[in-house]
């Protein structure tokens, strides 16, 4: 394909931790369920209700397969948000005679951070554990955290602004063996990277079409069997009943269409992403001044996030809307004129977490493009700074993480 959502005139597009471009093969598979195949899956006595029926069956299997797991185990939400919700609410509400503990990470998604606040108004405990300068989480310090009445530990997969892939595996290897659920959101990582929740132990998980070249308006739930939810919207008892509402069926073929054609091209794409990223990196990264967040390697290979000294956070995302569009942080938070909270959670000074870039990049980015964007950023920089000296406090995070790895 030689699509680019770049038109002439625009700004290039490098935000896809926001939100990706829909496939124009997603899109050609989603027309149907628009038009002529438009029926309400729930309507089972005529070929319409069948047809879309069918069209849900097939793409719920498509997720099951993806993550290693049973069709059944899938619930259709309307996005990612709506999935940490169920997750983490469904949850604290079916097991409240078993605890009220829950854990989570400081850096995680406001999704989950608003909930787990949510649910502290409600009476609930909640454990908010740190992260080091690489944005990884001490395994030692989540055992710790675990007490007799924790019910649930929710850690992302993949950071949404620093990329950074928490150590799944070892995290569902120990809430397995002290009996305590595990959710990830994995609205970041599903089709950039290989999710099994038979090997990573995780008992749900949290998805969405929109960072994998999908529609937006769509996600899923997946629920192992064994786990109790307390619905959180009820109605005509849609999903089995753990989640109420009409199916929006060509966001479903979408979602599914959208996963396929990412997983059958995760291998080339990440490498390919990966070159890239490191170009920008090694173009940005030759200025002072200019440090990497979270770890070198252990990241998403689309990502990557800087902080730039000695210039205004605020600025720096002015000029920037001329050269490239990209992100100052967390995109679901970018109108809140406050540093990340993800940045500072690594240790970054308030003034270097305000001066950050989030790079996205995506499949339909060219080298071009990032040659570009490395070298008017650089330019960027160099006129906000003018004569400004970078005090020496900031500069003594320099040398840390400031290599990165293709991972």
């Amino acid at each position: 394909m030689n699509y680019s959502p770049t038109t002439k005139g625009r700004p290039i597009y490098l935000d896809c931790h926001a939100t990706t471009p829909l496939d124009e093969r997603v899109l050609a598979a989603m027309i149907p369920y628009f038009t002529y195949r438009f029926g309400n899956c729930a309507s089972g006595g005529h070929v319409y209700g069948w047809e879309a029926a069918a069209a849900v069956d097939r793409a719920r299997a498509v997720l099951a397969a993806a993550i290693n797991a049973a069709p059944e185990e899938i619930i259709f939400t309307s996005g990612a948000t709506e999935a940490n919700n169920l997750a983490l609410k469904g949850v604290a509400e079916a097991y409240l005679d078993h605890g009220r503990h829950l854990v989570t990470v400081q850096t995680e998604h406001q999704a989950v951070l608003q909930t787990c606040r949510c649910l502290e108004a409600a009476g609930l405990a909640v454990t908010y554990l740190p992260v080091g300068p690489d944005g990884l989480i001490d395994l030692t310090e989540l055992e710790q955290a675990l007490r007799p009445d924790t019910i649930l530990v929710s850690v992302m997969a993949a950071n949404n602004e620093i990329g950074v892939l928490q150590p799944l595996a070892q995290i569902g290897a120990l809430c397995r063996e002290r009996g305590v659920l595990f959710h990830t959101d994995a609205a970041q990582a599903l089709g950039k990277v290989p999710l099994d929740v038979e090997n990573l132990s995780v008992d749900l998980m949290s998805l969405t079409a929109h960072k994998v070249y999908g529609p937006k308006g769509v996600g899923a739930l997946y629920r192992r069997r064994r786990v109790r939810l307390a619905p959180q919207i009820h109605g005509g008892g849609q999903e089995d009943g753990w989640r109420s509402g009409t199916l929006a069926v060509p966001l479903i073929v979408g979602f599914a269409e959208a996963l396929e054609w990412a997983l059958e091209e995760l291998p080339q794409t990440n490498q390919y992403l990966g070159g890239l990223r490191d170009k920008l990196w090694q173009t940005l990264g030759s200025l002072p001044g200019v440090y990497l967040n979270g770890h070198p390697h252990q990241r998403l290979a689309g990502n990557l996030n800087i902080s730039v000294a000695g210039v205004d956070g605020a600025s720096l995302l002015l000029a920037m809307q001329k050269v490239a569009a990209v992100s100052g942080g967390s995109a679901c938070s970018s109108k809140q004129i406050k540093p990340s909270h993800v940045l500072t959670a690594l240790g970054r000074s308030p003034a270097l977490a305000a001066a950050s870039l989030r790079f996205g990049l995506g499949r339909f980015n060219t080298e071009a493009q990032i040659d570009e964007v490395g070298q008017k950023t650089l330019a960027v920089i160099r006129n906000l700074r003018g004569e400004s000296v970078i005090s020496s406090g900031e500069n003594a995070y320099e040398n840390n993480y400031g290599t990165m790895v293709v991972g």
